[in-house]
């Protein structure tokens, strides 16, 4: 069972890269993901025990004595470290834009060719392909780790790889010393790492979508009682939304429906010279309009000039800010009302 899921994980991850190609151009980098990530799903697919037998029974042993199976498997292999050598080739400055073509057409005859002789002849040599394009992609993704949403996908990609070249490596041996081959229905370590390998790199291929989709549930659930209220009051700055947005368009339309909102509450860009010149200090000056926000009749008097985003804040971190301080003067609104009974 843990290989079909394994399997069915990795098809979703190929899925999602293929709907990213859909809606962005069809850059050389982003189709060679789509064909790392392929190329993983059906090494994981031949790799399920009852899917490999089947494929042995239906062709048999090839040259060499090698179940069709395994040669399947390590030439799946062999296509993932051509076509992710190709997008870190293209991460080399290097490399430019006008060459990335030629050059991925090199690499991707170069991988055709290991196939061929590992289909035909030796299983040795696709894992000796294998363990140097994962070196190659390796010391590539170890020059681009940053702490951002593609950093770190970056960082579960380049894992995953490191291990597939230990793999690689561990089969090289085992082939040599002359050990009878690993199957998946093995008991031992060397296929669940197999497994573990494969979960990493699709992690990492589609590890930007996910992070962005969860940042954006998450912010969507900080401003909700910010945007509902400067809703009710001007209706009008949402235009009619769908069903079906997507999460991170929804994000970014309600952020600008509550700066929108906050403008307009605000006199629509009068400057008053009543509100004051605003404090540098971000949470001080979010506080203030926050409160504002929940009051707009009291005391505080508001412009244009503290609704814009402070220097170095973006809106997004700014409303996410005043949603912060606005859902602190909400919680302590029963309190004031508690003391003044």
């Amino acid at each position: 069972m843990t290989f079909w899921l394994v399997a069915l994980v990795i098809w979703m991850a190929a899925g999602a890269r293929v709907g990213r190609v859909l809606v962005k151009p069809a850059t050389t980098a982003r189709t060679a993901i789509v064909v790392a990530v392929a190329a993983v799903a059906t090494a994981a697919t031949v790799a399920i025990p009852e899917v490999g037998l089947a494929v042995d029974h239906l062709y048999g042993k090839g040259i060499g004595g090698v179940m069709v199976a395994d040669r399947v498997v390590t030439s799946a292999w062999v296509l993932f470290g051509t076509a992710t050598s190709v997008v870190a080739a293209a991460a080399w400055p290097i490399v430019s834009r006008r060459n990335l073509g030629q050059i991925a057409r090199l690499i991707y005859g170069t991988g055709l060719t290991a196939i061929l002789v590992t289909m035909a002849w030796s299983l040795i040599f696709g894992w000796v392909m294998v363990a140097f394009s994962c070196v190659f992609i390796a010391i590539t993704g170890a020059r681009h780790l940053d702490w951002t949403a593609l950093g770190r996908g970056i960082a579960l990609y380049t894992t995953g790889t490191v291990v597939v070249a230990g793999l690689a490596v561990a089969s090289i041996r085992q082939i040599l010393v002359g050990e009878e081959q690993a199957r998946p229905a093995d008991p031992g370590w060397f296929w669940p790492v197999w497994q573990v390998a494969a979960l990493l790199i699709a992690l990492g291929a589609v590890w930007i979508v996910i992070e962005l989709w969860v940042r954006a549930r998450l912010l969507l659930r900080r401003i909700r009682g910010l945007h509902k209220t400067m809703l009710e009051r001007f209706p009008e700055v949402m235009a009619h939304e769908s069903g079906g947005t997507a999460t991170q368009l929804k994000a970014s339309d309600q952020i600008a429906q509550i700066m929108d909102a906050l403008y307009l509450q605000s006199g629509g860009g009068v400057e008053l010279a009543a509100a004051g010149v605003p404090p540098e200090s971000v949470p001080e000056r979010a506080n203030r309009v926050a409160r504002w926000a929940h009051n707009p009749l009291g005391e505080l008097v508001i412009d244009a000039r503290w609704i814009s985003p402070p220097e170095g804040v973006s809106p997004r971190g700014w409303v996410q800010a005043i949603a912060r301080e606005f859902e602190v003067c909400r919680a302590s609104e029963p309190a004031r009302a508690a003391a003044g009974r």
